[in-house]
């Protein structure tokens, strides 16, 4: 009988968590995370529910129509709503959507794949309302254990947390967390300077209100890093190397954005493929030099766009009848950045500078006219 009383006043707490105004608001960007949404709402529910709280799906249009599933959940429980996101993909802009969405006072991000502890969310709470301004969820503290890294990945995340630390000026043992509760009100302040490119928006938060004077006050709480529960990890290439881009825009100031870096390397990179395909076809072949010059500089047009269409530009990938229009249209904008090219360098080089120095100015030239009007034509 106690017992029975006992579920009952459990059961009435935890509806009166989910009906209240909440006081904490979790935030969970998904992309397939289909099997994973209801059982994280579970958990969220037993370990929350002394707390006013709601749960924000923000799903960047998941194939595996993850937010069908939360919007069933939010049929059942008034607590839980999703934002569906058609266009447009990317963890720190979700992050930032549904963050932006609530009126909670406290927020907090979490992966939907079960691999962060929910456990220690009222501890971070408690730790927000004691004065800290940002809580993180930590892998890498004395008392935190992470059965759910593999080596590599182990090593590539001690290699950011070191760089992060350059550009940081404070220790943070990982600063690259995807766990984090944050004060709403320093957030919504902070937005329109963060970057919505990207996988880590938490390093961004912290460099930007660093840099910004209001240097935020950071707690750290250990946590057991578990098994992905079903579905596939996030972790490849891209997310890689979108750090990398944040990484060098945010030492640069913000002067250059994270998107351009990378849609320079893919460029260096199709300087690669122009000269291997132009060696090949006067070495090799029978080819004339112009003929192989433009089937090279075709081909290095065709690898920048396929390369920057599921690097530089993920979140806005091309795919079907768009990716061949998309096309088209990167080689028209790429041919008039090439007569960029050489107007700037000619100039140059009238003034009476020397080769070398007209060439880079030129190069430079058709980077950002390339990139720029690529940005807003191409990848629209």
């Amino acid at each position: 009988m106690l017992q029975d009383v006992a579920t009952m006043d459990a059961a009435k707490i935890s509806r009166v968590a989910e009906q209240a105004a909440p006081e904490l608001a979790v935030v969970v960007p998904t992309f397939n995370e289909r099997a994973n949404i209801e059982k994280l709402y579970e958990k969220l529910s037993i370990t929350l529910r002394s707390i006013a709280w709601e749960m924000i799906v923000v799903d960047d249009n998941s194939p595996d129509k993850t937010a069908d599933v939360a919007w069933s959940l939010g049929r059942r429980h008034p607590n839980i709503r999703c934002i569906k996101r058609v266009g447009r993909r990317g963890l720190s802009s979700a992050c930032t959507e549904g963050i932006l969405s609530t009126s909670a006072p406290y927020v907090a991000v979490i992966d939907g794949d079960l691999q962060h502890d929910e456990r220690i969310l009222p501890t971070m709470l408690q730790k927000a309302r004691s004065g800290a301004d940002i809580v993180v969820g930590t892998r890498y503290s004395e008392r935190a254990t992470s059965e759910g890294f593999s080596a590599a990945r182990q090593l590539g995340s001690t290699l950011a947390t070191r760089m992060s630390a350059l550009l940081t000026g404070r220790f943070l043992s990982d600063p690259m967390s995807g766990f984090f509760l944050v004060r709403r009100d320093l957030f919504v302040g902070l937005a329109p300077s963060l970057s919505s490119e990207g996988f880590k928006i938490l390093l961004d938060l912290v460099v930007t209100a660093t840099r910004q004077g209001s240097k935020p006050e950071i707690a750290e709480i250990p946590y057991e890093f578990r098994e992905r529960n079903a579905g596939d990890s996030k972790m490849s290439p891209l997310v890689v190397s979108q750090f990398l881009g944040l990484w060098f825009s945010k030492l640069t100031g913000d002067i250059v954005p994270p998107s351009f870096l990378l849609f320079s390397l893919v460029g260096l990179s199709g300087v690669a493929v122009h000269l291997a395909v132009l060696w090949a076809l006067t070495s090799i072949g029978t080819t004339t030099f112009i003929v192989a010059q433009v089937t090279a500089t075709m081909a290095a047009m065709t690898w920048n766009f396929a390369v920057n269409n599921v690097l530089t530009y993920a979140d806005r990938k091309l795919k079907g009848i768009r990716f061949w229009t998309g096309l088209l249209s990167f080689y028209a904008v790429c041919s008039l950045g090439a007569i960029a090219n050489i107007s700037v360098a000619s100039l140059i080089y009238e003034m009476r500078s020397g080769p070398i120095l007209a060439g880079l100015a030129g190069a430079l030239m058709s980077s950002v006219f390339n990139y720029s009007v690529t940005r807003v034509i191409t990848w629209r």
